[in-house]
């Protein structure tokens, strides 16, 4: 099934994610990988991208867990960082200067250890003019008793999302974990109680030892593991969810070059973002983003509204 999304962009690849999340490309960068944009901007255009993901932002300032807190894997690393931020106070001073003046669209990614975690830094964040939207951190697999536990029941994930509606008119998108039985139960739950889009999917719980030491390579023993290992994975994920929910879904999961962003787009995505790949090569989501403008600028290939979803099968 194809859906069609209404924009005002000149751009053949802009897309519309609803309530006020307008991309000039599909192509976001993930949160975690990109911190808070002050670094990557010395590196790479953002402006040529849809836009960036901030770290996560909890309301106290986290030192995260202790290192190692990354090891590299076959075909992708794994990581435990534990949402290491600033926290949102110093988020706000320190860090939105910055990002209000990026030429490109800014989510910030929310963490917490409880549902008033989460309406508090929102409402702090409430004035903040440059924020487009929230992406809700349901699915951190590197916290223990925080973020996952509630974005692994379909019950907390409806009583979150059903409260931040309430104290936000901005787009709530949702990070689902894929360490789940129904992962389009979880983005059925967040579509009801207001949610405005979904994103998919966060890390697979990893482990990686060293077995001459007899002892695992992170500190936290499991992780969160990322990178192309997990794109058959993830596009299975985005495909079930895509056919369950109406809401845009914005897919992630091992891409690293234009024709993954295709697959994912032609899965069902709208939008997807760049994690582990920005770390290999800083330019990533500007020579994809630039490739997927040139496919849909071509007239003879589909637009993007009828490209999205499009995936024939039987």
């Amino acid at each position: 099934m194809t859906r069609h999304t209404e924009h005002n962009f000149t751009r053949s690849s802009a897309v519309s994610l609803g309530r006020g999340l307008d991309l000039r490309s599909p192509v976001l960068l993930a949160s975690g990988t990109v911190s808070y944009g002050e670094e990557l901007n010395r590196l790479t255009d953002l402006g040529k991208i849809g836009g960036i993901v901030t770290k996560a932002i909890s309301p106290e300032p986290r030192t995260g867990n202790p290192p190692q807190r990354i090891a590299e894997t076959p075909c992708g690393m794994i990581n435990a960082i534990g949402l290491a931020n600033v926290g949102v106070d110093k988020f706000v001073t320190e860090k939105i200067p910055f990002l209000q003046q990026l030429d490109t669209t800014v989510i910030v990614n929310i963490a917490g250890k409880s549902i008033d975690d989460y309406c508090m830094v929102i409402e702090r964040l409430e004035s903040c003019a440059c924020i487009s939207a929230y992406e809700i951190n349901l699915s951190c697999p590197n916290v223990k008793g925080e973020c996952m536990i509630m974005g692994v029941s379909r019950d907390a994930t409806f009583e979150i999302i059903s409260k931040l509606r309430t104290i936000t008119d901005r787009h709530l998108m949702v990070k689902l974990t894929p360490n789940v039985t129904s992962v389009s139960a979880i983005a059925l739950a967040a579509e009801e109680a207001g949610a405005d889009s979904v994103s998919l999917i966060n890390t697979l719980v990893g482990m990686a030892v060293d077995y001459k030491k007899r002892k695992p390579l992170l500190a936290n023993v499991t992780g969160g593991l990322s990178g192309p290992a997990i794109k058959p994975v993830a596009l299975a994920k985005v495909w079930e969810v895509y056919n369950a929910v109406k809401i845009p879904v914005v897919g992630m999961g091992g891409i690293s070059c234009f024709a993954d962003a295709m697959e994912f787009l032609v899965t069902g995505s709208q939008a997807i973002q760049i994690g582990t790949m920005n770390f290999v090569d800083p330019d990533i989501g500007e020579t994809v983003a630039g490739a997927i403008e040139a496919f849909f600028a071509d007239p003879e290939n589909p637009t993007i509204e009828e490209y999205v979803g499009s995936l024939i099968v039987g």
